[in-house]
């Protein structure tokens, strides 16, 4: 069996050895309640004690601001919620066009229950607009919420500038970083972020558990009503093994940061290497501002599909967008927000690196991509922008 290339990190990753061998112990041996009384379970509490300070760590907070949670949806579902059931007198959302679902389609139902949304746009470079920002921004605004970088194209908001917008108009201000922890170096302690969104299963730790940063003394009401776990703010017993597999994902995230800049020459290197021997690509967004292991590259007059069963036939892994949309026939929220002509719309794939990442890994992608196309658009009846079809099709992803 071949190696696996596997580049759609973005999606999920690797569950760190040290990680496993960190959780095992907690799904065996040590199986109590943290909750317990008794010396058996206060070990277990301990444990959760320990994560909860490496979480901090990672993201320069206090450990009594750690909620752990179950996901990144779960997180941006309880802050969002929770920030407006502490403001009911304030009915107004400040988001983007180019959110992850889970805080889309949450701001989405809240505007059928009497919330207003001001759904805020990207340019073709995926970046936001702070005059617009501000534009948006009023007395009766609760809750700002954007994401720290895009899932699809890596492309990071300037979050402290937003959230000092947010201060002045008195709204709380809601980051999903569940693309940034690990990548970017963050700091709470100086930062205007109030509450903070990050998932596990993006930082080498299994799938199931996350955590939401709240800062001390932010107006929040929790929506998990139950015992007195995560000091009132989340009840339900803790999935220990979860947590403190988290807990080790991010001691070891906060070390690797310092190694970050591989991922980006690897990166780097994959990008350019594609736009040098692949005539009519381009990459989608911001070419600085972007997370360090992300690239999204349109393959014009090609289906993103055939392109990734192409790979899939070389076990290489990629993706064409967020894995919570896959199965959709509908192109990119995100890339349509930018404006991108159908051409490039439909043939555009996402390639995520991690620490994993290997410089023979990218040479062998590079070895076989240049032919996966070339065979494509030869079975393509559509080889210019001037093609009718496409234009027709243009015309369509417009009107919807």
């Amino acid at each position: 069996m071949r190696e696996c290339i596997y580049l759609d990190n973005n999606a999920t990753t690797q569950i760190d050895e040290e990680v496993l061998g960190a959780m095992m112990p907690y799904l065996t041996l040590y199986y109590g309640n943290p909750s317990s009384m008794h010396t058996f379970g206060g070990q277990v509490g301990r444990a959760v004690t320990t994560a909860r300070e490496q979480v901090a760590s990672l993201l320069g907070a206090d450990a009594s601001e750690i909620v752990f949670t179950s996901c990144g949806t779960e997180g941006d579902n309880a802050a969002i919620r929770g920030a407006l059931a502490a403001q009911p007198n304030k009915r107004h959302i400040v988001t983007s066009e180019v959110e992850h679902p889970a805080v889309l389609n949450l701001c989405k139902n809240l505007e059928k229950q009497g919330y207003t949304v001001t759904y805020l746009s990207v340019n073709n470079q995926g970046q936001l607009d702070l005059s617009e920002v501000e534009a948006s921004l009023t007395g009766n605004t609760a809750l700002v919420s954007i994401m720290y970088a895009n899932n699809e194209t890596g492309v990071v908001f300037p979050v402290e500038k937003v959230g000092q917008l947010a201060k002045d108009y008195g709204a709380i201000f809601h980051v999903d970083a569940v693309q940034a922890v690990g990548k970017i170096p963050l700091n709470m302690q100086t930062s205007t972020i109030d509450l903070l969104t990050l998932s596990g299963h993006k930082i080498h730790a299994p799938k199931g558990i996350g955590a939401l940063y709240v800062r001390r003394g932010t107006r929040f009401r929790p929506s998990m009503i139950g015992g007195h776990q995560e000091r009132g703010r989340r009840a339900g017993t803790e999935n220990v093994p979860g947590i403190v597999a988290l807990g080790k994902a991010a001691e070891l995230a906060q070390y690797h940061l310092a190694n970050v800049s591989g991922e980006r020459q690897l990166r780097d290197y994959l990008e350019q290497t594609i736009l040098t021997l692949i005539p009519n690509t381009v990459v989608n967004g911001h070419p600085i501002q972007r997370l360090p292991n992300t690239t999204n590259i349109g393959f014009k007059y090609i289906e993103g599909e055939a392109i990734l069963l192409s790979l899939n036939q070389y076990e290489i892994c990629a993706s064409s967008g967020s894995a919570c949309t896959s199965g959709s026939l509908e192109p990119s929220h995100v890339l349509r927000a930018m404006g991108l002509p159908y051409s490039v719309l439909h043939g555009s794939i996402r390639f995520s690196l991690s620490r994993y990442t290997t410089q023979t890994q990218i040479d062998r992608v590079l070895e076989v991509l240049p032919g996966i196309i070339e065979r494509l658009r030869a079975l393509s009846p559509f080889n210019s922008d001037d093609s009718s079809w496409l234009q027709e099709q243009e015309l369509a992803v417009l009107a919807k």
